[in-house]
């Protein structure tokens, strides 16, 4: 029997997310376990109240095109590895990006989530907030965070 039967990949472009992307394919590998990796773009971030509608949708169909593009290299190097994977790109309204993520890991079947995280502490962290953090306090299925290694060891 399977460790993990499917495990959810939220990538955002970073070498955070990107270290989340080598460790879930190791370990899907090992598992045997197919990735689902998702993409998330923001409809309406703060501030674009005052955006046109067709510069609107210029400004979406590049987030879109960036994001799929973003989906296929990850897809692209657990296929060089071995490992299946299928892509989600989620549109959402104003809103958490942590929520979308448990959603997508229970509307997919998702038995754990694996995602990188800056590793940020005290008043930094709070000023940014931490879709990691979010994600560990609200899903329902386990949550592996990958740390950034620090830059100088020791």
């Amino acid at each position: 029997m399977a460790m993990y039967r499917k495990i959810l990949v939220p990538l955002d472009g970073s070498d955070f997310a990107s270290r989340g992307v080598e460790h879930a394919i190791a370990l899907a590998r090992t598992c045997g376990a197919p990735l689902c990796l998702m993409h998330v773009i923001d409809t309406f971030p703060m501030g674009m109240e005052w955006a046109d509608t067709e510069a609107w949708r210029v400004l979406i169909d590049g987030w879109r095109a960036q994001g799929q593009a973003l989906l296929d290299a990850a897809q692209e190097q657990a296929r060089q590895q071995g490992v299946q994977a299928e892509t989600v790109l989620v549109e959402f309204p104003p809103g958490r990006v942590a929520d979308s993520i448990v959603e997508q890991a229970v509307q997919h079947g998702c038995d754990l989530i694996v995602m990188g995280s800056h590793g940020r502490r005290g008043l930094r962290r709070m000023m940014l907030g931490s879709d990691a953090e979010l994600v560990l306090r609200t899903s329902r299925v386990p949550v592996l965070v990958v740390h950034q290694p620090p830059a100088h060891p020791g």
